[in-house]
């Protein structure tokens, strides 16, 4: 292929990396499954059971059954194609956090299999406790767990926040224009943007990111506001029309009296119909795939207060398992790879970092005291 051609076998080299690992959150695959999969997530806080079945309702409303899985499976199927195609000789792995294949299983596999280099892809793009130091940690008590049976865990990175990847942003554009067209042609120009994410508590939005990006919000909110600029740019620039935006949330959980980020998505559709927007378009770019946040809060709960208020909204996709993303993982690979060899002295330059809007590339290695934990522990992938 003539991208292949084009290219020094030195810059689709992934070494010193022998392996890719998907890790993502993981999801029930059956009505069964819903509550052990709710104790998983929640262990050690003591939830009742019956509580875990109330809180499950939104898994039975779908059979019991969370997209995430299946759509793990198609970008893992994406990431294979598009790596055979470009010549990376990379085989791809997947582990969940909270739900069969479990990442520990998965690594136990990858030690079986001789993997001793392994890059890892979270499914969650920006920074913050939830969204990356708690899978730096969950890899620590896999790699913890292997150790304990006597085995050799391969040796983990982390692939870098990849949120204003040109192949993670420009899917979110298209997905966009998209929506606006599937509104009613009277009320399109006039459409407001919503762009959506998980809400998280206050004081861990203040403290994402690398301390020098602590404060209000942290890196967790100026990230998504980056990435909501990139994105209702391009669709001005595309459709000459200029659309009022905001960064709104999603899926909070937890105690009513922890302050959590704010607005809520059905909170600001109720002040959009009020202040007379004639229609809106909820743009999740807080989320990888069309999973159970979106299908339920956004698709299901938000979509009810939208007709409830009889404000017309379409909905944007999420970047799931489109190519570009894809081909956007196989350059990150390959960047990192190069970052390491010209570490080791085995590049005469350091590999071009590819990012869009004003932040720039993120960190590889994330910094002691990025996105800390409310109580200490260890964390794999980075300096502390």
């Amino acid at each position: 292929m003539p991208e292949q051609s084009a290219q020094p076998s030195s810059a689709r080299s992934s070494a010193p990396y022998d392996a890719l690992l998907l890790l993502s959150f993981g999801g029930p695959e059956g009505p069964d499954d819903v509550v052990p999969f709710l104790e998983n997530v929640t262990r050690g806080r003591g939830i009742p059971r019956e509580r875990l079945k109330e809180v499950g309702r939104h898994y039975f409303l779908f059979g019991g059954v969370s997209p995430i899985n299946a759509q793990n499976r198609e970008l893992l199927q994406a990431l294979r194609k598009d790596f055979a195609e470009h010549g990376l000789d990379l085989p791809v792995y997947w582990g969940n956090r909270n739900w069969a294949p479990y990442l520990t299983d998965t690594l136990r596999e990858m030690a079986a299999d001789g993997r001793r280099r392994v890059l890892v892809l979270a499914t969650s793009a920006y920074a913050s406790y939830s969204g990356c130091r708690q899978y730096r940690e969950n890899l620590a008590d896999a790699i913890a767990a292997l150790e304990a049976e006597g085995l050799e865990p391969p040796r983990v990175d982390k692939l870098r926040h990849y949120f204003n990847h040109p192949g993670f942003v420009r899917p979110m554009v298209d997905a966009t224009l998209a929506a606006l067209a599937e509104l009613p042609e009277p009320v399109r120009a006039g459409a407001h943007l919503a762009f959506t994410t998980h809400s998280i508590p206050t004081a861990s939005a203040d403290t994402s990111g690398p301390p020098r990006d602590h404060g209000d919000g942290g890196a967790y909110v100026a990230q998504h506001l980056d990435v909501a600029r990139l994105v209702a740019g391009a669709v001005r620039e595309e459709t000459g029309v200029e659309h009022p935006w905001r960064l709104v949330y999603q899926s909070r959980s937890g105690a009513p009296h922890i302050p959590w980020l704010e607005p809520d998505i059905c909170d600001h559709l109720e002040e959009l119909h009020g202040a007379g927007a004639p229609a809106a378009v909820m743009v999740p770019i807080g989320f990888v795939s069309d999973h159970m946040e979106v299908k339920y809060d956004l698709d299901t709960e938000a979509a009810a207060k939208a007709e409830e208020l009889g404000l017309p909204v379409a909905r944007a996709s999420t970047v799931g398992a489109d190519p570009r993303f894809a081909a956007a993982v196989r350059e990150l690979v390959l960047e990192r790879a190069a970052a390491e060899r010209f570490t080791a002295g085995l590049e005469a330059a350091p590999p071009t970092r590819c990012a869009l809007g004003a932040l720039g590339p993120s960190h590889d290695l994330c910094p002691a005291g990025c996105c800390p934990a409310r109580a200490p522990r260890p964390a794999a992938a980075g300096e502390d």
